[in-house]
C-alpha cells in the first residue's frame, strides 16, 4: 500500500487528528495484515481458552506409527517417502499451533489472494465529495486488516476440524514434518466408537501418503502454481462488502463473536466471486486435485486393508466426514479453488480404478514420470484416452 501523504491529493485525514493516526498506523501494512490474521486464527482455533501442550506419550505413540506406515506406503507406491533424505516425521500439535503453522506455510498464497481481492477495492463512484473520498480511502486502508481478520478466522475454524496438514490437498514448504491434531482425531474416534489406535494409524497413512505424492516435484509444482494462479485471479465487487457490512448484527452480549462470524464468511472479502479467468482455470485445477485425492485414497485403502482389521468402517466414517463438511468448513477451499465434494472424490477414484483395470500398477505409475503425463480434464473422465496418449507420446 502506498504511503499516504498530506496536502492536496494526499491524506484526506490530515485535519482530523485521530483519523490521521489511524491512517499512519495502517499505511504500509501490505495486502494482508498478518498481525490480525494471527490473532484471529489463534482466537478461533482455541475458542479463546489456553491450550494444553500435547502429551509426550501421544507424541511417542504417533512416532511409532510412522515406521509402520512409511514402509508400506513406499512399497505400494514405489515413491520416495523421504524429503531431502529425511524420513517423514509426524508432529502432534494443538489446533492453535496448526492454525499458526498453516498461516506460515501458505503465507505467499494468502498474500496472492489478498492482492487479488484488493484490486479496485474502492467503490467506483467518481464523486468529488471530500466526505466520500475520506470514507473510501479509510475503507481502502482498513482492507488489509479486514482480510487478515477474515483469513485468520477461516484458518482458525479449519484448525478446529483438521486431522492433519493435508486436509487441504496443497503442498507445504518442503520438509519432513507432518502436522496432526491428536485432540480432534481422538474425539472423532470416541464419537464414532472406533478403536483409537486404529484411527490414529489410518490418519498417519493418509498424511504420509499425501505428503509423499505432493512431494513429487512436478506434482508439487503443478498444484502450487494452479492454486496460486486461481487465488490471484479474483476480481472483487466492492459494493458487495458495503452491503454485507450494513447487515452485520453485532450482539451486545458478545460483539467479538459476531464480528468473528462475519469475517469467517468469504462474502465479506470484498464480494469475492469467481472471475471469468477463474472459470477458465477451474477444469484443469479440478482435474489435478481430483486425481491426487483419488490416488491418495487408493494408497490408503490398500495399505489400511493390510494393517487395520475392519479398516473399511474407519474409511467410510472419515470420508463421509470429509464430503459432508459444512459451508463454513469449505470457505478456505472455495477461495483457493478446491472442490472437495463427493463428486470430486468419486471422479478421482474412478480415474485411478480405470487406469488399474486397463494397465495395472505399471500404468498408474506413469502419473509420476513427468508433468506432461498428468491427465487433462477430458482424460480424467476417460482414463483410456490418457493411457493411449502416453503410449503415443512414449
Amino acid at each position: 500500500m502506498d504511503e499516504i501523504g498530506d496536502g492536496p491529493g494526499g491524506n484526506p485525514f490530515s485535519g482530523i487528528p485521530f483519523l490521521g493516526d489511524i491512517a499512519k498506523a495502517l499505511s504500509g501494512s501490505g495486502p494482508l495484515n498478518w498481525d490480525a490474521a494471527t490473532q484471529f486464527a489463534a482466537l478461533t482455533a482455541s475458542g479463546g481458552t489456553p491450550e494444553r501442550n500435547v502429551d509426550p506419550r501421544v507424541r511417542f505413540e504417533f512416532a511409532e506409527l510412522v515406521r509402520i506406515a512409511e514402509m508400506h506406503i513406499g512399497s505400494v507406491t514405489g515413491l520416495d517417502t523421504t524429503t531431502g533424505g529425511r524420513a517423514p516425521e509426524i508432529v502432534p500439535v494443538t489446533p492453535g499451533v496448526w492454525a499458526q503453522r498453516t498461516l506460515d506455510a501458505y503465507r505467499p498464497l494468502f498474500n496472492e489472494l489478498a492482492t487479488s481481492l484488493g484490486r479496485n477495492a474502492t467503490p467506483g463512484d467518481a464523486s468529488d465529495d471530500p466526505t466520500f473520498a475520506m470514507i473510501a480511502q479509510l475503507g481502502s486502508m482498513m482492507q488489509p486488516v479486514m482480510l487478515g481478520m477474515a483469513i485468520g478466522s477461516m484458518v482458525g475454524h479449519l484448525a478446529t476440524k483438521a486431522f492433519g496438514q493435508y486436509d487441504l490437498p496443497i503442498p507445504r514448504p518442503a520438509g519432513p514434518e507432518i502436522l496432526v491434531v491428536p485432540n480432534t482425531i481422538d474425539q472423532f474416534a470416541n464419537d464414532w466408537s472406533l478403536p483409537l489406535d486404529q484411527v490414529r494409524l489410518w490418519v498417519v497413512l493418509q498424511e504420509i501418503s499425501g505428503h509423499t505424492v505432493m512431494n513429487v516435484p512436478h506434482i508439487r509444482a503443478a498444484l502450487t502454481e494452479a492454486v496460486t494462479r486461481f487465488a490471484g485471479a479474483f476480481r472483487p465487487n466492492p459494493e458487495a462488502v458495503m452491503e454485507r457490512m450494513q447487515h452485520l448484527e453485532v450482539s451486545s452480549d458478545n460483539p467479538m463473536a459476531a464480528i468473528q462470524s462475519a469475517f469467517g464468511d468469504p462474502t465479506i472479502l470484498l464480494g469475492a466471486v469467481r472471475s471469468p479467468e477463474q472459470e477458465a482455470m477451474a477444469p484443469s485445477l479440478d482435474a489435478l486435485v481430483d486425481v491426487v485425492i483419488g490416488y491418495v485414497d487408493h494408497v490408503v485403502d490398500r495399505v489400511a486393508s493390510r494393517l487395520i482389521p475392519g479398516s473399511s468402517q474407519i474409511t467410510e466414517a472419515i470420508r463421509r466426514r470429509r464430503v459432508e463438511a459444512s459451508a463454513q468448513d469449505q470457505f478456505v477451499e472455495q477461495l483457493l479453488g478446491l472442490q472437495l465434494n463427493r463428486r470430486a472424490v468419486q471422479r478421482g477414484r474412478a480415474f485411478i480404478d480405470g487406469v488399474i483395470e486397463r494397465a495395472g500398477d505399471d500404468g498408474l505409475s506413469k502419473l509420476f514420470t513427468s508433468r506432461s503425463a498428468l491427465p487433462t480434464p477430458n482424460e480424467v473422465d476417460a482414463p483410456g484416452l490418457w493411457l493411449a496418449r502416453l503410449e503415443i507420446d512414449g
